[in-house]
This record gives C-alpha cells, sequence and structure tokens, in this order.
C-alpha cells in the first residue's frame, strides 16, 4: 500500500479508501468485518462512513458494524483513520424532529455523541459534513467544533458535495477566528465520466490545502466494464449505469473505454481507479466492496502504472471541462 499525507495534514492515509455504505444493507456483519480484516491487512488505514448508513429504518447500522469490529481489538482502532459524516436526519422516516439533522451546534453536539457510542471509540479522526447547510453560519458551525476538538472527540473537519465557494467561505470564516485549522479533506462526486469538479471543487481544495476523497470512482459500475460483462457473464447493468447506457452517445463512449483497456490488458474498474491516483491534489478514491474479491481487484490498481499514451487516449474518451475560469469563460 502507498501512504500520502491527507491534504495539509501531518495525518498519513492509504491511497484507497475503504467505503462502507454496503455495510448492513448489502453486506452482513460476518462479511463486513471480513473486509476491513482484509483492507487493514493489505495496508489501508482510512475507513469512511457516516451516521446515515444503514438507511431508512437501520439508519446507524453501518456505524455499529464497525464498533462491533473495533470491540473485537487487535489494535483495530489504533491502526484506523475513521472518518464519519453528519447532516442527515436520523429519523426512520419523514420529517427530522426540529434540530435533528443538518449543522447547527445542537445537532452536531449530539450526533457525534451518537456516532462515538455506535463506533464505540472516544474519537472521530475526521468528522465531515455530508452536506452544506445553507441555514446555519460558519461561525455557529466552527464554535461547535472548536469545543469538541478541546473535548478530544474529533481531531480534523472535512466537508462532503461542497461546491468551491462554499470551502474558500468556511476556511476563510475558520482562519479569522483563529485558532481553528478548518476544512482538511473535500469528499466529492469524481471520476473519469464525472470530471466538472475539476473546473472549481478540486482548484478549491488545493488552494485551501484539502485532501480530495473521490466518491463513486466507478459511476455506479459504468466504468466497471459493464458492457463486457453483458456479452460474457449477462450481467445486465443497473441503476445509474443501467440508465447511462440507453444514451447511445454514452453506450459508444464506454464501449471505446473498454475497447482501449482491453487492447493494453487492462481491468476497466482497476484503470478507473489508477486514473484517479494520478490526478492532482486527489488523496485517494474511496472503494466500496460488497465483497473480499472486490476489495482485492481495487488493492490492484494502487500498482497499476498508466502510461502516458494510455492517459492521453482516456482524455480524449472522456474529456474534462478544461481549466478554471476558461472552460465556462469562453
Amino acid at each position: 500500500m502507498k501512504y500520502t499525507q491527507l491534504g495539509r495534514t501531518g495525518l498519513k492515509v492509504s491511497r484507497l479508501v475503504l467505503g462502507t455504505m454496503n455495510f448492513g444493507p448489502q453486506t452482513d456483519e460476518a462479511e463486513s468485518h471480513a473486509i476491513m480484516d482484509a483492507a487493514l491487512d493489505a495496508g489501508i488505514n482510512f475507513f469512511d462512513t457516516a451516521n446515515v448508513y444503514g438507511w431508512g429504518e437501520n439508519k446507524g447500522r453501518t456505524e455499529s458494524i464497525i464498533g462491533s469490529w473495533f470491540a473485537k481489538g487487535g489494535d483495530r482502532r489504533d491502526k484506523v483513520v475513521l472518518a464519519t459524516k453528519v447532516y442527515g436526519n436520523m429519523g426512520p422516516d419523514g420529517e427530522a424532529w426540529p434540530n435533528h439533522d443538518k449543522l447547527s451546534a445542537v445537532n452536531i453536539r449530539r450526533a457525534v455523541d451518537a456516532s462515538l457510542k455506535r463506533l464505540r471509540t472516544d474519537h472521530i479522526d475526521v468528522y465531515q459534513f455530508h452536506h452544506i447547510d445553507r441555514s446555519t453560519p460558519f461561525e455557529e458551525i466552527w464554535q461547535a467544533i472548536d469545543v469538541l476538538v478541546q473535548q478530544g472527540k474529533i481531531l480534523y473537519v472535512g466537508s462532503s458535495n461542497f461546491p468551491g465557494y462554499k470551502i474558500a467561505q468556511a476556511n476563510e470564516i475558520a482562519a479569522r477566528r483563529g485558532g481553528t485549522i478548518g476544512l482538511v479533506s473535500e469528499q466529492c462526486l469524481y471520476n473519469l465520466a464525472e470530471r466538472r469538479a475539476e473546473m472549481e471543487v478540486i482548484p478549491a481544495a488545493q488552494e485551501y490545502g484539502l485532501g480530495v476523497i473521490p466518491w463513486s470512482p466507478l459511476h455506479g459500475g459504468l466504468l466497471g466494464g459493464v458492457i463486457k460483462k453483458e456479452a460474457t457473464e449477462g450481467r445486465r447493468a443497473s441503476g445509474r449505469a443501467a440508465d447511462a447506457l440507453k444514451d447511445t452517445r454514452t453506450r459508444e463512449q464506454i464501449q471505446a473505454y473498454e475497447d482501449l483497456l482491453d487492447k493494453h490488458g487492462i481491468e476497466p474498474g482497476e484503470a478507473a481507479l489508477a486514473w484517479l491516483l494520478t490526478r492532482p491534489g486527489v488523496t485517494g478514491p474511496i472503494v466500496g466492496p460488497r465483497t473480499a474479491a472486490q476489495l482485492a481487484s481495487a488493492l490492484r490498481a494502487v500498482t497499476l502504472e498508466l502510461n502516458e499514451d494510455l492517459l492521453t487516449a482516456l482524455d480524449d474518451i472522456f474529456p474534462g471541462p478544461g481549466p478554471s475560469p476558461e472552460a465556462f469563460a469562453w
């Protein structure tokens, strides 16, 4: 495994991040524990989750599965850089009770304590805002965070799904307050097929020293060899990938992508991850395996070298927006 600093911090994290969203809804507790053991054995030390994972009536279930894994001991908690998130309504359905969601000081305090209990730990390494809160000023948010840092309940703070201007706003207000390090990471949608983050989000993250943590690196399976699997295994695409392939141009684009990688003898999913590892500002993509076999495939991407000709060919198939502001100014 290779490691890098998380943004401008001294924290060393693996170049792959273990995403746990499938733990509970699609992967049972025993298999989830096996995947976490395998990830740790492979050197992955950065685990990502969220308080809402488990979904519906089972919100919080994923954190609880991680907590029961930590409780097995063996230095599991000590070896893991643990990241979770706050924002969503934690009620099983319907409207949240007032102050039981988003980023008010009241909810942040409540949500941290609830996550710590489920995770069976005394601190969260990277506490992430799952979405912007248009109603709560950052002065209030940072005041709440300062208290939690002083209490030792959280160490660093990151964002998720923030636009570039909110990253700037959050860190400028943190700097004016003094004594607050501000955001150290941004978790955003970013992959070969979805490169809009290159216009504003990634430049803002780089300017303010945030590590970029891409989620959905295979774009819902679209970049994982979906057409080849249809032809050779009879596995029909589903979800986002199936919807995307209904568009003729998209299907032609994905076919060209798979044909290119087949010529080079590279698995599409591994190439998509390896491409992200070449991108400026990227700390590491989030991989969310449902099985140990899927984790093993993701691990191969860390040592996969994409030559310049292949990178250029990938850019030809999936052109990015180009530098900002030129990309939208003219």
